[in-house]
């Protein structure tokens, strides 16, 4: 049991290992169920469902930092929820509670855009069974499963212009981390160094021009996340549905 939760002696983590693949498989197989059953959770416990998930959300992070302190691993460089995903999972919660389309607005882009990215390239060093392992992908999990319930079940839909919002809101939150980056010596949000582990970053260039790089990739991640739902998305659907089911001449 000690070694399912020691800081210091861990399995490490092995990118697209059976445990990364199978996981990712359970977390999508889990967001299927959700959409097949999205009319039954609209009619019965619709409020209970976003409690549910915001509950586990705030178990992930409570369970997080106090997994931090016990192991005597809590540093101000590392450990403190700045992150993206942390930022998000923080968000969702209040999404989740006071069902905030605002709020939606925002983390669809950066939950889904940042989770997405962090379960397709893990900055872990703890594998399966280690609880870093499990909790890592059941909070990224939980951000994306949250942002879906609110499109699938309660109807919430992006907009071009929040897009950009979360883009700018993005950008305004990376001034007070880039700060507190250099007081720490931390690098939150990957805006002092890239991570040490391969990541995407790798294929935007040298610190700093990755940053630019990175700008330009979450306004275009942004974009394309909005894609389902622009007018033009939503014509060529209805065209193809036209052409599938052509009217027939009774006469």
């Amino acid at each position: 049991m000690s070694g399912w939760f020691d800081a210091r002696h861990a399995k490490p983590f092995i990118a697209y290992s059976e445990a990364h693949i199978g996981v990712l498989v359970f977390l999508l197989l889990l967001m299927v169920l959700l959409y097949l059953f999205r009319k039954s959770f609209r009619t019965t416990g619709s409020k209970a469902m976003r409690y549910g998930l915001a509950a586990v959300l705030v178990l992930c992070e409570l369970s997080l930092n106090l997994w931090y302190i016990q192991q005597g691993v809590f540093h101000s460089a590392t450990t403190l929820p700045l992150e993206l995903c942390s930022i998000s999972l923080y968000l969702s919660v209040f999404m989740l509670l006071f069902r905030s389309r605002f709020l939606f607005r925002i983390v669809y882009f950066t939950g889904l855009g940042g989770a997405l990215q962090a379960l397709a390239t893990p900055v872990l060093g703890f594998g399966f069974p280690h609880y870093r392992f499990l909790e890592f992908f059941i909070a990224h999990g939980v951000i994306i499963i949250s942002v879906l319930y609110m499109v699938w079940v309660e109807g919430f839909k992006p907009t071009f212009r929040s897009a950009f919002t979360a883009f700018a809101w993005l950008n305004a939150i990376a001034v007070p981390v880039v700060y507190i980056n250099t007081v720490t010596g931390g690098n939150y949000m990957f805006l002092a160094r890239k991570p040490d582990t391969a990541s995407l970053l790798d294929l935007l260039g040298p610190y700093p021009f990755y940053i630019l790089s990175l700008e330009a990739v979450a306004l275009i991640m942004f974009l394309l996340l909005y894609l389902p739902f622009s007018p033009l998305f939503a014509a060529k659907t209805v065209a193809n549905k036209n052409v599938a089911e052509p009217d027939v001449d009774h006469s």
